[in-house]
């Protein structure tokens, strides 16, 4: 029985880590987050505050058994988007320092750490970078706490009985309702607020990002490909792109995504949906009253500076998955299939009219 530790497991990452890891026979999870989850059968969850290195040190010291470590947690900036990025490094590594040190310290039986970071690696959130971005380009400027992460890691397990791998996912797409960090809640909130005033689905973003080439990473792909990180000894102290493995344009899948909300699909109107939606806290109480959606607080359903950072690229996103494909995970998501099952799922379990 292999025992696994999820860093961050409420997340739009970790709790399909832990569902995809609870389903197979031969893992337990134990699931680390501030808030506390619901235990069952094989999963149970330990509440702690990774950035206090005595609260982590006490908490974790009892993982003996832990052989993998899937490390997904995430301090977002105390400002949201525009935040300054060099803020954000500390409180970012401070909690992958403190969960690594004390399991390490725990479990002598600890095989590999997991390590979810994501294509900013290569600058894609500053403007255009090389594509498809290939694991071994060269890092862009600094601050960035992924690279503050990845070299406290590599350096820490020198010499140690484990291994690590580094993930780079995506935008994540996942049916997390309560997990503000997902594309897929702010297209599903957006649209239920524009059908109310009978508008079209009209794309908030810039022009150039309506048809620039992008992707995305479906949760449950990722979780796919993270089980898989953690097992296969090829991918020891070793970087993997994984994405769904295909491209798309916005203005391709745009009809699409409008026909789950029967609506007509509009062209591009630019707005900023943080200053849209900063007063529609109240209208989203009523549509939860009138369609009897279930009571998510607006704040925790959508992150709208993540949705103004999406659809604001306006420059081709795209990074190779051939180096994951010849270590031997061969996976791949249709995204605009995608969209739309997804989104059809938000509105048939009433998360959205």
């Amino acid at each position: 029985m292999k025992t696994a530790v999820v860093v961050g497991a409420l997340g739009v990452i970790g709790r399909y880590v832990v569902d995809k890891l609870a389903s197979l026979p031969d893992w337990q999870v134990v699931g680390l987050s501030r808030r506390a989850g619901e235990s069952r059968e094989r999963v149970r969850y330990i509440p702690v505050d990774l950035t206090d290195a005595k609260d982590a040190e006490a908490k974790l010291a009892g993982l003996k058994e832990a052989t993998h470590v899937f490390y997904a947690a995430f301090q977002p900036p105390a400002a949201g988007a525009g935040a300054n990025a060099a803020a954000n490094v500390a409180p970012n590594v401070d909690m992958l320092v403190n969960s690594v040190t004390a399991i390490d310290r725990a479990s002598r039986r600890l095989e590999r750490v997991v390590l979810v970071t994501g294509n900013k690696v290569y600058g894609s959130h500053l403007g255009p970078f090389r594509t498809p971005a290939r694991e071994d380009d060269p890092r862009h400027m600094p601050p960035d706490f992924y690279f503050d992460q990845t070299d406290w890691l590599t350096a820490f397990q020198e010499a140690k009985r484990w291994s690590w791998t580094e993930v780079r996912p995506h935008t994540l797409c996942g049916f997390s309702p309560g997990t503000a960090m997902s594309i897929l809640s702010v297209i599903a909130a957006y649209a239920a607020i524009s059908r109310h005033y009978a508008l079209p689905l009209r794309f908030p973003g810039k022009p150039g990002a309506f048809r620039a080439v992008y992707q995305v990473t479906e949760s449950s792909h990722l979780a796919n490909a993270l089980h898989w990180a953690a097992t296969e000894p090829r991918c020891a102290n070793q970087a993997f792109n994984i994405t769904n493995g295909d491209y798309f344009r916005w203005c391709n899948v745009w009809p699409k995504i409008a026909a789950v909300f029967d609506m007509p699909a509009g062209d591009v109107q630019t707005i900023s949906l943080v200053q849209h939606m900063a007063d529609k806290a109240p209208l989203w109480e009523q549509l939860v009253r009138q369609h009897g959606l279930k009571p998510y607080r607006f704040d925790e359903l959508v992150a709208w500076p993540f949705g103004d950072y999406v659809f604001g690229c306006d420059w081709d996103v795209m990074t190779s998955t051939v180096k994951a494909r010849r270590h031997g995970f061969q996976d791949v998501v249709d995204s605009e299939e995608m969209f739309v099952r997804l989104l059809t799922r938000f509105r048939e379990e009433r998360i959205v009219p």
